[in-house]
């Protein structure tokens, strides 16, 4: 597993061969004894089905032809055109607004909560020493512009996607149907736009910030320590510590490629997929997206509350020389010395990035 990470291109593929293995076994047919009926007419016709056997895994009937005999096909082939009721509807439907959303729900509250008691009981990281005026670039503008943009469009896909999940309980009882179904369409479109975008910025941030990324022995020190986060001791750190690392591959690259993914299999339903496949992909998709979500408030409050002083970095691209020698003691040491430019990049010119004041490199 070392020597994967180490390679993030064969990370990524194996990733994504057992993603798509996942969604490729999920032709079947939802079994008889575990769907879900709605009504009444569904009961009658998982009945008249129990002895008729399932499709197998890959036919492709799967899930498919359960009441519509007549194949009513508008003009142009669409899969599953012809189906009128799919047994598996109502189970999915069951289980997305049931038990996934609850859980979901409850994984959001749990995050806010463990951040909340988190600041209260621990506090951010003391700024000692004090800063010494001095400044040092971390980022440049290409770096935080794909930063933002990508945080931004992350922001409104997850504002929007609760939306979905949750809008018709939370907001409809008090905005009334009118204001909701405006909003609910909004978010609707807002999601599946914005979805191949985001997907766009995160492989071009995964891209801008690989080089920086590659583990290393000395995280496994942070690791340990866990970052010194709670007794607010420093951790030798690189240019990125083991908990930025951790965020870029566990959430950026591995939970973005689950998301990006089933995404596009829902967005895009133009390449065969069956009802049921879909229904797997809204399972991971939104599973995937819930975990996210809560790590991107871990990210979040690290970036800002919890660690004074690195915001600066994002927002501005520099850092006061103290900070860098905290917390990334380190990438400071190299820069100190001239073996690395902004990003961690090796360099073999005698490094300039440290200026008085607020100038810049």
């Amino acid at each position: 597993m070392r020597h994967l990470m180490n390679r993030p291109l064969a990370f990524a593929a194996v990733l994504l061969c057992l993603l798509l293995g996942i969604v490729s076994g999920a032709h079947a047919a939802v079994p008889n004894h575990s769907a879900v009926p709605a009504y009444a007419e569904e009961q009658t016709i998982l009945q008249t089905e129990q002895a008729v056997p399932e499709p197998g895994y890959g036919d492709k009937d799967s899930g498919k032809r359960h009441i519509d005999r007549h194949f009513i096909q508008p003009f142009g082939y669409q899969s599953e055109s012809d189906v009128l009721l799919q047994r598996g509807g109502n189970t999915w439907r069951t289980l997305r607004n049931g038990p996934l959303a609850t859980i979901a729900g409850a994984i959001l509250l749990l995050a806010l909560l463990a951040i909340f008691l988190m600041y209260r009981l621990i506090g951010p990281a003391p700024m000692d020493p004090a800063p010494s005026g001095r400044k040092i670039r971390r980022f440049s503008a290409w770096d935080r512009m794909v930063h933002w943009v990508t945080a931004i469009s992350f922001i409104v896909l997850a504002l929007t996607g609760l939306i979905i999940l949750y809008g018709k309980k939370l907001l409809l009882p008090w905005m009334g149907h009118g204001a909701f179904s405006a909003i609910a369409m909004l978010g609707k479109y807002l999601h599946n736009f914005i979805g191949p975008f985001f997907i766009f910025c995160t492989a071009v941030m995964f891209l801008t910030f690989l080089r920086a990324n590659f583990w290393s022995r000395i995280d496994w020190l942070w690791i340990r320590r866990a970052g010194g986060l709670v007794n607010h001791q420093p951790v030798p750190a690189g240019f990125f510590n083991a908990g930025e690392k951790l965020w870029f591959w566990g959430g950026v690259s591995f939970l973005g490629l689950i998301v990006s993914v089933s995404g596009l299999l829902l967005d895009f339903v133009n390449f065969g997929q069956t009802r049921y496949v879909l229904q797997w992909a809204n399972y991971l998709h939104l599973g995937a997206a819930v975990f996210y979500i809560a790590f991107s408030m871990g990210h979040i409050y690290i970036g800002t509350l919890g660690t004074p002083g690195a915001y600066e970095a994002m927002r501005r691209g520099t850092v006061d020389e103290e900070w860098a020698r905290t917390h990334h003691s380190l990438w400071y040491d190299d820069v100190r010395a001239g073996r690395v430019t902004e990003r961690g990049e090796r360099s073999a010119q005698p490094s300039q990035t440290i200026a008085r004041g607020d100038a810049n490199a």
